[in-house]
């Protein structure tokens, strides 16, 4: 939220600078992103000073140019002046842009140089006033006023503010913080909770507020009292709608807003004074004098003032007439019911609105405004008759007009006008003992109560104890607070106040001892991580909130965890899977000539089972006694992904280039679970389900049956809907099941063999159906205690092999750690693997 240094001043005696006050602000909790100085005019008229033409003579050397002297008021001057200018004369007061000024014209800029024009010296530039931006007008340059100080800067002859803008960071439970005044109040308790007194706050203004007719026109009825618990609102009659003045133009141009008539730059003014948003109706465009704030019926077409017709739902909150919608409520106007140059009679709206009905109401139609930041935050609902009252002093003072008596409809119900409070304040019990300990720091009963007065929080009872750690205050919080509810809650507030960096560090430290799990999750993930990254992988963090479109595509959409009011339909549901986020960030990379990747991201991944959520509900229809647990249907599971693909090696002059394989992956996937302690040499690889998202793959699963992952080529037909040529292979594996496997491993420490390791080779005939990994796992189990290690050099399909067969060429590692293997038990294993394969696959020995 942008805030003006200066317009803050309005409401609070300011003596630091911009700059002091957006350190104070962050100290406080407010925190300044950006501090900018703002100029009304570019380049705040700097080098531009008051002259008096002493001088004037034609030019001889040309029939429209003048050559001037002209006294600045400086130990050099007067000057030489060329002048083009035809109203030039001596004794004339003008604006001077001195050697070095720099003036501008829109985008461009140019600086005032010595030279020579037309054979004659000139030093300086006498200005019109579209030169220098206080004006259009180019006819002939300025003449001031002959009383005028020579030597003035132009800066201070023409009254020239200039700004700081201070962007501040609203969380958000601080709804009382979104506006100047709310800003300010901040401030105020700062300065008075430190000793600075003399700071005074200001109230905005309502003195100009007074009816000159005591009924009101427009009748208010609100329906939905739920959503809009309180309506405010007065019609103002002939009023002139025109351009605003300049301190008002200038006051929202500052923080970033396009002033359009006194009107509508009023309630934009008082919505960013007060926080409290407002509205005006053409008070002649509402049909039948009668206001209703109610719900229309599911699917009422309606154009909003951007000219987009939306189909509103029964939930929306609207503001009504007799007849048709004017507004959704706290959100955005209607495209017939705002104020334009030929309005003469105004309706003014200040209300207080639920902040769920009108958050929900603001997600489904994808809108972010002005209002709806703050209605869906919670605004002060005892305001609305103040920021009305102050809304209608303005309106009188520029735009005119006859104020009629004001309505309050509250709960329903219209009441009359009353400075009572519509909602009481929150009332907190709070304990002194209990704020010290919080805390860390004796704060003392006198600075707490001048920090609560100083908040506006009212003690409104004490009570008396014998042991002043017993004491109980009774507090009331002010409703625009909407944050502050409970005890530690205003624990929190005074010492915001009173300043985190004054709360010294204790002499001791008391911490208790804890035990964590292990293996200890992030720890492994953190390893696993340094692991990647140094093979050359880098890590991605991809939104888990990600589109409608990919599960429509996948055909598992019904297990989706859908948002209810998403922001849109690219944010619509939670991620089943992290294929889809790696794709993206591919796609980028590739598009900006970046295609050899590796990439890995650790994250969550949710899904919703409507079986599970079924027998939830029949559960509890069978057995009333049994409450139905709704949280069930959903889960949330910890995954790593790893995506490859284009090139694994560039060429270069000592290899050629190679590309990323699908066995690349593998090898790097196995990597990883030999770190988790897993034995890659028991792994169960079985084929893939078929899936639009793969055009082949793998699941990778433990001895015990336990799946841990899977293994895929991503299709053609889904890295087209990414644009990406190469192909991609992707692995996604389940980080708990990691885990459980890692809490199995027991590492083992022995000494390096001292005896030789043997190799021996099978050529083996089997079936096109048998894997490399069937035989693996028969030859493991077969020789437990020798074989070391089997891995396949070589597969051969082709001319002189029976139909439906192939070659396999497997080496075997046979070491005995104790002893030198004779060659009687080496042919014994080779023997017995042998059998194994006849018996387990049909094999033939070749």
């Amino acid at each position: 939220m942008n805030i003006s240094y200066n317009w803050l001043k309005r409401y609070i005696s300011l003596k630091d600078d911009a700059e002091t006050v957006a350190t104070i602000l962050t100290s406080i909790g407010l925190e300044v992103g950006t501090i900018e100085h703002v100029q009304s005019i570019r380049g705040g008229l700097k080098g531009l000073v008051v002259g008096h033409v002493l001088t004037c003579v034609e030019h001889p050397n040309s029939d429209h140019l003048h050559i001037t002297t002209v006294d600045l008021g400086t130990p050099d001057s007067p000057v030489q002046i060329v002048c083009g200018a035809p109203n030039v004369a001596a004794g004339q007061k003008v604006i001077v842009a001195t050697i070095g000024t720099v003036l501008y014209s829109g985008d461009e800029s140019f600086t005032i140089k010595k030279g020579k024009i037309r054979g004659e010296e000139s030093l300086g530039m006498i200005c019109a006033e579209d030169e220098i931006g206080v004006g259009t007008d180019h006819a002939g340059i300025m003449v001031l006023p002959a009383d005028t100080p020579v030597g003035m800067p132009a800066s201070e002859y023409f009254h020239l503010e200039n700004d700081t803008l201070i962007e501040v960071d609203i969380t958000p439970n601080r709804s009382d913080a979104i506006s100047h005044y709310g800003v300010a109040r901040d401030l105020y308790a700062y300065y008075q909770a430190h000793g600075q007194q003399e700071v005074s706050l200001t109230r905005p203004d309502e003195s100009g507020f007074s009816v000159d007719e005591p009924d009101s026109p427009i009748s208010v009825t609100v329906e939905n009292a739920d959503a809009c618990p309180r309506y405010s609102g007065v019609m103002i009659k002939g009023v002139h709608v025109q351009e605003s003045p300049d301190w008002l133009k200038k006051a929202l141009t500052t923080i970033g807003l396009r002033p359009i008539n006194n009107i509508v730059d009023i309630t934009n003014f008082v919505l960013h004074e007060y926080g409290q948003a407002l509205h005006a109706f053409d008070a002649d465009k509402i049909k039948g004098n009668s206001i209703v704030v109610k719900n229309c019926a599911e699917g009422t077409p309606f154009v909003t003032l951007d000219g987009v017709e939306r189909k509103l739902s029964a939930a929306d909150l609207m503001i009504c007439n007799e007849s048709e919608p004017m507004c959704i409520a706290g959100v955005f106007g209607g495209l017939d019911s705002g104020v334009t140059e030929q309005t003469k009679n105004i309706f003014i709206e200040s209300a207080y609105f639920h902040p769920v009905s009108i958050r929900k109401t603001a997600r489904r139609h994808q809108l972010q405004t002005d209002a709806s930041f703050r209605y869906e935050r919670g605004c002060d609902p005892n305001n609305t008759l103040h920021v009305l009252r102050r809304c209608a002093a303005l309106v009188h003072e520029l735009a005119g007009g006859l104020i009629c008596q004001p309505v309050d409809v509250q709960n329903g119900v219209a009441v009359p006008l009353t400075e009572q409070a519509f909602m009481p304040p929150f009332r907190v019990a709070f304990s002194l003992e209990r704020c010290h300990q919080l805390i860390g720091k004796q704060l003392g009963a006198a600075t707490i109560e001048t920090i609560l007065r100083a908040l506006e929080i009212e003690i409104e009872s004490k009570t008396a104890c014998a042991d002043p750690k017993d004491e109980i205050w009774m507090l009331d919080v002010p409703r625009y607070r909407v944050d502050v509810q409970r005890e530690c809650d205003v624990v929190e507030d005074i010492l915001r106040i009173y300043g985190y960096n004054n709360v010294e560090f204790p002499d001791k430290l008391n911490t208790n001892l804890s035990y964590g799990v292990k293996p200890d999750p992030q720890r492994m993930q953190t390893r696993i991580s340094e692991q990647l990254s140094a093979q050359g992988f880098y890590e991605i963090l991809n939104n888990s909130l990600t589109k409608v479109a990919y599960y429509e595509y996948a055909g598992n959409l019904d297990s989706c965890v859908k948002i209810m009011n998403p922001l849109s339909q690219d944010l619509g549901v939670l991620r089943q899977s992290l294929l889809f986020g790696g794709l993206e960030s591919i796609q980028r990379n590739a598009n900006r000539k970046n295609a050899d990747l590796k990439l890995y991201e650790f994250g969550n991944c949710y899904h919703y089972s409507a079986k599970i959520a079924d027998a939830e509900r029949q559960k509890t229809a069978a057995d009333a006694a049994q409450s139905m647990d709704p949280l069930r249907a959903y889960s949330e599971e910890m995954h790593l992904g790893l995506w490859i693909t284009g090139n694994k090696t560039l060429q270069s002059w000592v290899m050629k280039e190679q590309e990323s394989t699908f066995y690349e992956l593998r090898a790097y996937v196995e990597n990883v679970l030999r770190r988790m302690g897993v034995n890659v040499n028991t792994l169960v690889y079985t084929p893939l389900d078929k899936s639009p998202l793969y055009a082949d793959g793998l699941v990778v699963s433990a001895q015990n049956g336990k799946r841990l992952g899977e293994l895929a080529i991503v299709s053609r037909e889904l890295r087209k809907m990414f644009d990406i040529e190469n192909p991609v292979f992707f692995a996604d594996l389940d980080w708990k099941a990691l885990l459980k496997q890692n809490k199995q491993y027991k590492p083992v420490i022995s000494d390096l063999p001292k005896f030789p390791a043997v190799k021996r080779d099978f050529a083996l005939l089997v079936d096109k159906s048998v894997q490399f990994a069937d035989l693996a796992r028969v030859a493991y189990q077969t020789e437990k205690k020798y074989l070391k290690n089997v891995y396949l050099f070589d597969v051969y399909e082709g001319k002189n092999l029976e139909a439906g067969k192939k070659s396999y060429a497997l080496s075997f590692i046979l070491q005995d750690e104790e002893n030198t293997l004779k060659d009687k038990q080496i042919e014994s294993i080779m023997s017995r693997l042998q059998k194994a394969f006849e018996e387990a696959f049909g094999a033939i020995l070749r």
